[in-house]
Parts: structure tokens; C-alpha cells; sequence
């Protein structure tokens, strides 16, 4: 090396100075962001409020148990409805928004029934009927039918119709897909009674067919569930099996990183041919078969999933999909395949470190632990604030009331003085909700929720990739490997950033946290704006969606570089992230060359580890392994436990992978530093490994050659 210096820095930041005090990551350092610190902590404290505060006003049972608009349970023992388990909506129609009806709140009286109704009755008829009591089991308890019929539906004494419903979790939807007795759908769904008079109710029907489409989902999530019931173990042996995988893969990359990295290439495209070949078998066969030429379009969506593997459709779609996938990866790699050469160099360092740290493999654990008490209590503060709604009930009068309007108690209105004032005036529920301070509350105390969950989740995985970032940083370090290496660096890199650097972190996990929330709410208006017809609302929505996403991308990356250099240096958030930055864009071509090829290596990996347990999953609940055909449990829908398993064993190759990652990137930025602070001379000396200094001249060989 001589006192060659690195020729290309670029024009962002001056270069680091030759300091023969720095040794890795400084020890005696302060506090930093303080005030971010303060304000993490006060709004915990906050977080906390709200939470016991929706803890005391909300009622998680509401989500499982239906109640009536007096807020009583239905089939409760020891409660007057104990003999009333199904709830019954008097106006399906204003429950057709799907949002309703999985908060179980429909803006309509509703009550507690023996049975849903089995008939089609309107109350007009029902009066003069021999059905009337029948009928007026249906109607609120305590009903008198001294009232005329317009003053019944006025007051919402009773329903004005009663449709053919069945039960789902205990609440009475319309049975809309029959033959006599129910509703039929058509151009104009209309009614045959007994008499032969036809009843128009094209309104009701439309509600109707809304909420059924929940109905279905939710028939859907109970097959599901059943799934889970009978495969749960069969899903966690398949996670145990990719965790196996991932750590194996992991260990075997320390000692044969050239021949892993080339023999998962191989096998990525290996298994993506034989998906190719799979869909093309599964897609000749269907050739000729009644109804599997049917198009996608034309079929619309199904709950039954396996419908569509029996369309030809359905295979040529993913065979595409796949050969598309094997097309990129295999120009990659003809267009990558020097640098892929040089990502080896720089794999077979990261897997040193991890080695003489193995600790770090295991600390993915502690913020998957972190994040699921996060989730947890978000969840449930979720949970508690949606059932914190109660019924409103206002007094309502035809004539000149000065009450009217006001809020009423349904059971002592009878009695009390405002009857007296107002004789004809009349209780009525009027919507969900609360007219307390509390209740007003509620939207935005949802809002701070999913504003904290976010700030919190982005601080325990900030935490952990400063951890990380200084365990592996002292290992680069360390001028003599492993000898300088100091005891326990995993523990003292974590306790130097909850000691001196939670302010930091807060301060980068808020500004992720601020444009995560900002993109919820860009989500939640443009489902509110998508009936509206004006074109150039929809572009600024578009628009405003795609930059806050690049946005929150951006700041993920610097956020990750800025975690770095805090780990070394102990410097505060803003200084980090320029100084990472600068760095960055000093070594722009190195950053191409080197750390996005091994982030696509790492994909690879993940999708060799996902492919095979996904494939081995799949030959195993479609009963096609003769050895433990009798073994695999009987479905509804085998693709349940597949993609659990998928997605679960991606995620625990995320988690192994993400050490490494974090060990890359780490050490690569430290080798940035290391050639701006040092020239490898005797007084200068480089203390990167000889690895990398074997990429080294090859980066600069390359450099120099264009």
C-alpha cells in the first residue's frame, strides 16, 4: 500500500484527519438530544394516561359479544337477555358500511332476540295479522300497540320490516341467496308473500348484499380459524425448520461465504424453474377441462380460494410472474458479477464479526420481544378506545319543545319532569358515540395511539441497530482481531446507547414516526375521497402518497447510517446523520458497488430459505409426501398453512439476515473511515483485515480503470 491515499472523496464534507488517539467507539462520551429524551419520556407518560383511561371507559367484550343500544349483553348469564343470544339491527341498511360492522356499532336501535327472524313481514301487514306477536318480539321490550303505525316507526318502537336473517357470531344478518321465503337479487328484488302481493325493497337489498359481503368474510375468517386449530403445530415445526435453516446458512457463510453465496445463486434460480415448470404442468393439465378457460375478470372474487387453481388463468399468471422474477435475477448477475466477486470479500469479514460476537445472533429476540409489547399495548388501547362508544339517546317532539334534542336516559324518561314539560316528546336512540369531553376525544386519541406505537416501535429498532452497530464496530476496531477485542461488546454497546443516546434515538425514531402518521392519514382520506369523482383530487392524493413513501424511505436509510456513527463517535442525531451522509456521498461508487450488491445477496438468501421450507410446506398439506400422507390434517384451505409458513420463515430469515446486514453495513462504513484516517503505512496503519484489503485494491484497480 505504501502512502497511497483513496484518490476519490468528491466534494460532500471535508475527509476524516488521522487521529492516533481513536480507537472504534469512543468511551468517554455525554448525553446527547436531551431535550428529545425529555419528551419521549413525557409522552409515555402520556400514552400511559390514555391508556388507563381507555381502560376504565371501554369494554373489550362489545367486539365479542353483541349488545343492544342500551349497552346490555345479549345471552349473558344472570342478565335479563340470558335467554336472548342474538342481536338484531332494525335497519340492516345503514350496516352496509363494512367499517360498522366490525366495529359492531351500526347506527340503528338494535336489540337482544331469542331467534333472528325466519320470515318476510312488514309491520304494516304483520298489525292485522295473526304474525303480529310474532312480530312484536321483534320490537323494543316493553312495547305497547296502542300507538298508530306512523308513531311506531317514528318512535322506533319496531322494525318497519322483518327479512329472513341467519346468525353469524350471534348477530342476525339477511339470508339473501335463497329460494321462497328470502329475498332474491335481480334487476328489482322484490318479495312473494302468501297473498301474492310483490314488495319493492331494491333499498333494503342493497344494504343487505354489503353486509353479506362481511357475512362472507367472516364465514371465511371462521374457516381460517378452524385451519389454525387443526395445523398449528404442523406451522410452528415448519418456523422451527427455517429457523434451523437460517442459522445454519449463517454459520456455514463464515467458513464458505464464496461457495454459499454461488450455490444459493444457483439454487434461487433452480427453485424459480421449478415453479415455472410447476405452473406450466398444472397449467397444460387444465387444458380442456369444463369451466377452466373462465377469466379472472370474469369470476370476480371468491372466498373459496381454490377456485382459482382450477382456471388456467390463475397458473399463467404465476408462471409469468416467475419467469419475470428469473429474467431480472439472472441479468443481475451477468451485469453484477464482478462486484459480486468483490460483496464476497466483504460477506466473509461480516461473518468473522458475527462469529467472535455471536451474541448479536440472539439479539434479534429482544426486539422482537420489545415490539410485541408494543403491539400489545397498542392493540389493546386500540381495542379499549373503539368500545368506548355508548348509546345516545335525545328527546325527540313534532311540536314546540324547548328539549328537544337533549340527551335522555330511555328507562327513567317516562317519569321524569321532561315528560311532564313535553308530554308528546318521545326517548329515541339517536347514534353511537358520547357527548363527553372523553367521547369528542376519541378520534384523536386514536391518532396519538397509532402516533406513539409508531414513535416507540421506531425506537426499540433503532436501539437495536445502534447495539449492533457498536458490538461490530469495536470488532473492526480492534487493531490485533480477535485480541483487542473488548469483553462483552453486545452488552456494553447497549448499555452506552440507553445511557447516553435514548435522546437520539427518540429524535430519529420521531422524525419516522411523524411521516409514517402522515401517511395513515393520506390512506384514510383516500378511501374517504375514492366516490368522489374530482380527477385532480385523486392526482394530489397519488402524488402526495408516492413522495411521502420515497420520503420515509430516505429517512430509514440516513437514519440507519446516522444509528452508525452514533455508535462510534457518540455524537448527537443531526451531526451523525451529515457526517454518515457526507461520508456517503464521498465514497458514492464504493456504496454502489459494494452495499446494495450485498443487500441483493442477502435477498437472495432469504428467498432460497423461504422457497425451500415454502415448496416442502406445500408438498406436505396437499398430501403429495406418500411417507406422511395420513399425517397431514385435514382443510378447508391448504394455502392457510402455507403462507403462514412462508411468511413466518420470512421473517425469521429477516431477523438473522438483519444482523448481518447491520454488520455490513457497519463495517463498510467503518472501512470508509479507515481509508480517509489512515494510508496503511507503518505509521498510519490500516485496521481493516486483509480481506479487505484484497478489496481494496480491487476497488481501486476498478477506479482507476474508468
Amino acid at each position: 500500500m505504501g502512502n497511497e491515499r483513496p484518490h476519490y472523496y468528491g466534494k460532500h464534507g471535508t475527509p476524516q484527519k488521522y487521529d492516533p488517539t481513536f480507537k472504534g467507539p469512543i468511551y468517554n462520551r455525554g448525553c446527547t438530544d436531551v431535550i428529545c429524551c425529555v419528551f419521549l419520556l413525557l409522552a409515555i407518560v402520556g400514552y400511559v394516561a390514555v391508556g388507563i383511561i381507555a381502560w376504565t371507559h371501554g369494554d373489550p367484550r362489545k367486539v365479542i359479544y353483541p349488545t343492544d343500544s342500551r349497552g346490555e349483553f345479549c345471552g349473558q348469564k344472570g342478565t335479563k337477555n340470558e335467554n336472548k343470544p342474538f342481536l338484531f339491527y332494525f335497519n340492516i341498511v345503514k350496516c352496509a358500511s363494512p367499517l360498522v360492522l366490525l366495529e359492531f356499532q351500526c347506527p340503528t336501535p338494535q336489540i337482544c332476540v331469542e331467534k333472528c327472524p325466519d320470515r318476510y313481514l312488514t309491520y304494516l301487514n304483520a298489525r292485522s295479522s295473526r304474525d303480529f306477536e310474532y312480530y312484536k318480539q321483534f320490537c323494543v321490550p316493553g312495547f305497547k300497540s296502542n300507538k298508530g303505525v306512523a308513531e311506531v316507526l317514528r318512535d322506533g318502537d319496531c322494525p318497519a320490516v322483518l327479512i329472513p336473517s341467519k346468525p353469524l357470531a350471534r348477530r342476525c344478518f339477511p339470508a339473501i341467496h335463497a329460494h321462497k321465503g328470502v329475498l332474491m337479487v335481480g334487476n328489482e328484488t322484490t318479495y312473494e308473500d302468501g297473498h301474492g302481493s310483490r314488495k319493492n325493497i331494491t333499498d333494503l337489498v342493497e344494504g343487505a348484499k354489503k353486509a353479506n359481503g362481511v357475512l362472507e368474510a367472516r364465514q371465511l375468517a371462521m374457516r381460517i380459524f378452524e385451519d389454525y386449530t387443526v395445523s398449528w403445530y404442523w406451522i410452528i415445526i415448519g418456523l422451527v425448520i427455517a429457523m434451523v435453516m437460517s442459522l445454519l446458512f449463517i454459520i456455514l457463510l463464515r467458513f464458505l461465504a464464496g461457495i454459499m453465496v454461488w450455490v444459493m445463486i444457483i439454487m434461487v434460480i433452480l427453485v424459480l424453474g421449478y415453479g415455472i415448470f410447476h405452473c406450466y404442468m398444472e397449467y397444460s393439465r387444465l387444458r380442456g377441462e369444463a369451466g377452466s378457460d373462465v377469466s379472472l375478470v370474469d369470476l370476480g372474487f371468491q372466498t373459496d380460494f381454490r377456485v382459482y387453481l382450477h382456471l388456467r388463468q390463475t397458473w399463467l399468471a404465476f408462471m409469468i410472474i416467475l419467469s419475470i422474477l428469473e429474467v431480472i435475477i439472472i441479468l443481475l448477475l451477468i451485469f453484477l458479477r464482478k462486484r459480486i466477486l468483490i460483496a464476497i470479500a466483504l460477506i466473509k469479514e461480516a461473518s468473522r464479526a458475527v462469529g467472535y460476537v455471536m451474541c448479536s445472533m440472539l439479539y434479534p429476540l429482544v426486539t422482537f420481544f420489545l415490539l410485541c409489547l408494543c403491539i400489545a399495548y397498542w392493540a389493546s388501547t386500540a381495542v379499549f378506545l373503539s368500545t368506548s362508544n355508548e348509546a345516545v339517546y335525545k328527546i325527540f317532539d313534532d311540536g314546540p319543545c324547548p328539549l328537544t334534542a337533549k340527551t335522555c336516559n330511555p328507562e327513567t324518561f317516562p317519569s321524569s319532569n321532561e315528560s311532564r314539560l313535553c308530554p308528546n316528546a318521545r326517548c329515541q336512540f339517536a347514534f353511537y358515540g358520547g357527548e363527553s369531553g372523553y367521547h369528542r376525544a376519541l378520534l384523536g386519541l386514536q391518532i396519538f395511539n397509532a402516533f406513539m406505537f409508531f414513535w416507540l416501535a421506531n425506537f426499540v429498532l433503532a436501539l437495536g441497530q445502534v447495539t449492533l452497530a457498536g458490538a461490530f464496530a469495536s470488532y473492526y476496531w480492534a487493531l490485533r482481531k480477535p485480541d483487542d477485542l473488548p469483553a462483552f461488546p453486545l452488552f456494553s454497546a447497549f448499555g452506552r446507547a440507553l445511557r447516553y443516546h435514548t435522546g437520539s434515538l427518540a429524535f430519529g425514531a420521531l422524525i419516522l414516526a411523524i411521516v409514517q402518521i402522515i401517511r395513515v392519514i393520506l390512506e384514510y382520506l383516500d378511501q374517504r375521497l375514492k366516490a368522489a369523482e374530482n380527477r385532480f383530487a385523486k392526482y394530489l392524493m397519488t402524488c402526495l402518497k408516492c413522495c411521502f413513501w420515497c420520503l420515509e424511505k430516505f429517512i430509514k436509510f440516513l437514519n440507519r447510517n446516522a444509528y452508525i456513527m452514533i455508535a462510534i463517535y457518540g455524537t448527537n442525531f443531526c451531526t451523525s446523520a451529515r457526517n454518515a451522509f457526507f461520508l456517503l456521498m464521498r465514497n458514492i461508487i464504493r456504496v454502489a458497488v459494494l452495499d446494495k450488491v450485498t443487500d441483493f445477496l442477502f435477498l437472495l438468501g432469504k428467498l432460497l430459505i423461504v422457497g425451500s421450507v415454502g415448496i416442502l410446506a406445500f408438498f406436505f398439506f396437499t398430501h403429495r409426501i406418500r411417507i406422511v400422507q395420513d399425517t397431514a390434517p385435514p382443510l378447508n384451505y391448504y394455502w392457510v398453512p402455507i403462507l403462514t409458513v412462508i411468511i413466518g420463515s420470512y421473517l425469521i430469515a429477516h431477523g438473522f439476515f438483519s444482523v448481518y446486514g447491520m454488520c455490513v453495513d457497519t463495517l463498510f462504513l467503518c472501512f470508509l473511515e479507515d481509508l480517509e484516517r489512515n494510508d496503511g503505512s507503518a505509521e498510519r496503519p490500516y485496521f481493516m483485515s486483509s480481506t479487505l484489503k484484497k478489496l481494496l485494491n480491487k476497488t481501486n484497480k476498478k477506479v482507476a480503470e474508468s
